[in-house]
């Protein structure tokens, strides 16, 4: 039988504040209560997070045995946005974790192949899977122009895949914005991007861009030689991305090229040596400085601990050298 007593006397004991039965449910109560805001705290700031990947770290036009092509990703919550659209960049993406239908801004920092060869290839292939919300891309002209023939060119495939697997039209997924000086590119919800003219000889105009987000500040360089505006836009970062070549191995790397002369020209004139990226990263006051965009950035295969040491002694801050698919 049921003790109906029973009930009284618990519940008059769960009112008596001297119960320890009453004590031990508002403990009980409370540690629920903090462990719910904890975990919703949590949560919030885990929206609010970002994370930098590189992608590709090689520099330079031709494939890499041991580098994937110029790209990077800052997420911002479930927020994706890419800089640089190297060759293979949607792999990268995918070998990273990121799904395709996350993007929401491209930025090109300027038109050189190995930075923009698969700009329109990553928003088809995002389209080709989920992607059905427009993504804004940034960079120098002709973006628009670059942004028309891409479509024209793949019209057949896209008008294909509108008819047979009743995806929405690509062209109004793709939403092309020309940068030419230096200023506020975008804003959103999410982060603030600037853009800075830098010297990329001879292609003009080249850009760095900053990410003010949430919780840091990230630079990504672009190409460049060194750079008193890059300087001023990275000043106090967070984290500097920055390409950079190695004097000694350039001369080897050229010898197997038939135009190692005009090579060797171009690259002393359009890039940043190791001693000058730690000059750069030291005067703009960075906390962290991130070797990528290597020049050589395949044969002849420089190590690790090479780029390291070339650096070191010119930045006396956390210093990285960049890996593909490395996560900051």
């Amino acid at each position: 039988m049921v003790d109906a007593n029973a009930f009284t006397r618990n519940a008059d004991a769960m009112n008596d504040p001297r119960s320890p039965m009453n004590r031990r449910a508002l403990l009980a109560l409370g540690a629920a209560g903090v462990a719910c805001l904890t975990a919703t705290s949590a949560s919030a700031a885990d929206k609010r997070r970002s994370r930098l990947i590189l992608l590709g770290t090689a520099g330079g036009p031709t494939p890499k045995p041991n580098r994937a092509a110029p790209a990077t990703a800052i997420t911002v919550g479930d927020a994706t946005y890419i800089v640089d659209c190297g060759n293979g960049v949607a792999r990268q993406l995918i070998l990273a974790g990121l799904s395709l239908d996350s993007l929401r801004s491209l930025f090109i920092t300027h038109h050189h192949s190995d930075h923009n060869a698969d700009y329109g290839n990553l928003l088809m292939l995002a389209w080709s899977t989920t992607l059905a919300r427009p993504v804004d891309a940034y960079g120098p002209p002709p973006l628009k122009r670059m942004t028309r023939q891409f479509l024209a060119l793949n019209d057949y495939d896209i008008r294909t895949r509108m008819a047979d697997e009743g995806r929405p039209a690509l062209r109004k997924l793709i939403v092309p914005h020309e940068i030419r000086a230096d200023g506020l590119v975008m804003q959103d919800a999410n982060i603030r991007v600037t853009a800075a003219l830098v010297p990329h000889p001879p292609v003009a105009p080249a850009f760095a861009y900053r990410f003010d987000c949430p919780d840091r500040s990230i630079v990504i360089s672009g190409d460049t030689a060194p750079s008193t505006n890059l300087v001023a836009l990275a000043r106090g970062a967070d984290i500097l991305v920055h390409e950079v070549m190695h004097l000694p191995s350039l001369e080897a790397m050229a010898a197997g090229e038939r135009n190692a002369k005009t090579l060797l020209a171009h690259l002393l004139a359009s890039h940043t040596s190791t001693e000058q990226v730690g000059r750069i990263a030291t005067e703009a006051g960075v906390k962290t400085l991130v070797l990528s965009h290597f020049v050589p950035g395949g044969y002849p295969q420089v190590a690790e601990q090479v780029w390291y040491d070339a650096v070191r002694p010119y930045f006396s801050g956390n210093l990285v050298v960049g890996r593909d698919l490395m996560e900051l």
